[in-house]
């Protein structure tokens, strides 16, 4: 689990992607990276740690481009370091960068044909560099000097065929524009957002709504499961169903943990999620233990005073505050070791 952000502007995106990825620093603690395509060359900064103690204003003064790619991270496979820091990128076919959030539950397996069949290599053990490089082999099967929309979806869909598991990413192509998927499930959030920048459509895609709301974008809609979005370089939005038979099962984790509170997924308010949680919960108490002897409602962890407030309400008990979190330290569920 963690955030991902793209951006297509007809302005520098780098101070835009860092301020996005400040906002989806509760999806990962562990490393941040930000990469922009500047006149056909990658410009990156990433590293472990916290946004605000990777990025200085040294290094976001050198990642010029119109468009570019975020990430932050919380490792759930592969080992930890700077190595595994995205976004990853590979040189061939015409340079693909890669930010992903998820798991590929086939990842050894894919490592085994990527190296076999594939003839491609694999730095490290993580399963983005797998889907990166998925991604490049099946475009690069599609044999055009210059990939256009149709080329894209149509390497998308075959990646579809061949990963299993959640995942949500966005890609970026050198020279050529923005591409973002979902998994068939849509396990893994992804929204779209515009803006209009004098006469020209600017378009984000980004794990959670909160990031597009701080900088000013418009909320389209979420990526379907199975669906492929397309940001080519003179910033013209393509969509595709790319799936054979999409339905969206999304992680619960998400509304019951790990997403912010006023982020919207799937069209639906995560604090009215945990809210209905909170009233459910009163009434199978209410109505398995008539004659409870709840005194007092506590929450814990953070992210579930919204449903203690609504469970409490619904009880007609005292809601307090019992356990005091430290404001000065991340999210502890997610901390390296």
């Amino acid at each position: 689990m963690c955030g991902v952000v793209g951006i297509s502007s007809n302005e520098s995106v780098a101070a835009d992607i860092y301020d996005a990825l400040t906002m989806l620093q509760h999806r990962g603690q562990d490393a941040a990276g930000i990469m922009t395509c500047h006149r056909g060359q990658f410009l990156q900064r990433k590293g472990e740690g916290l946004v605000r103690d990777v990025f200085q204003a040294s290094h976001m003064q050198q990642l010029a481009g119109n468009f570019g790619l975020g990430h932050t991270r919380y490792p759930t496979q592969g080992s930890s370091g700077s190595a595994l820091a995205q976004p990853f990128y590979v040189n061939s076919p015409y340079g693909i960068a890669l930010a992903h959030n998820g798991n590929l539950t086939n990842s050894a397996a894919l490592s085994d044909e990527l190296y076999q069949t594939d003839l491609r290599h694999l730095n490290t053990d993580s399963d983005s560099e797998v889907l990166l490089n998925v991604f490049a082999h099946e475009l690069q099967r599609q044999g055009k000097l210059s990939p256009e929309a149709d080329d894209v979806f149509k390497a998308v869909a075959a990646l579809h065929t061949r990963c299993e598991g959640g995942y949500a990413a966005i890609a970026m192509i050198a020279n050529v524009g923005l591409v973002a998927f979902r998994d068939p499930n849509g396990i893994r959030p992804l929204v779209v957002g515009v803006k209009t920048q004098g006469e020209q459509k600017c378009y984000m895609v980004a794990s959670e709504s909160v990031a597009l709301d701080v900088l000013g974008y418009r909320l389209i809609g979420d990526v379907d499961p199975g669906e492929a979005l397309f940001i080519d370089a003179s910033g013209e939005l393509y969509r595709k169903q790319c799936a054979i038979n999409p339905k969206l099962k999304p992680c619960i984790f998400e509304h019951v943990y790990f997403a912010r509170p006023d982020s919207l997924m799937d069209g639906i308010s995560v604090y009215k999620t945990r809210m209905r949680q909170g009233e459910r919960l009163a009434h199978k108490i209410m109505r398995e233990r008539p004659n409870h002897d709840i005194d007092v409602v506590i929450p814990i962890p953070d992210t579930s005073r919204v449903a203690g407030q609504a469970l409490a309400h619904e009880l007609g008990v005292k809601f307090r505050e019992g356990f005091m979190k430290n404001r000065y330290i991340g999210r502890t569920f997610i901390m390296p070791g």
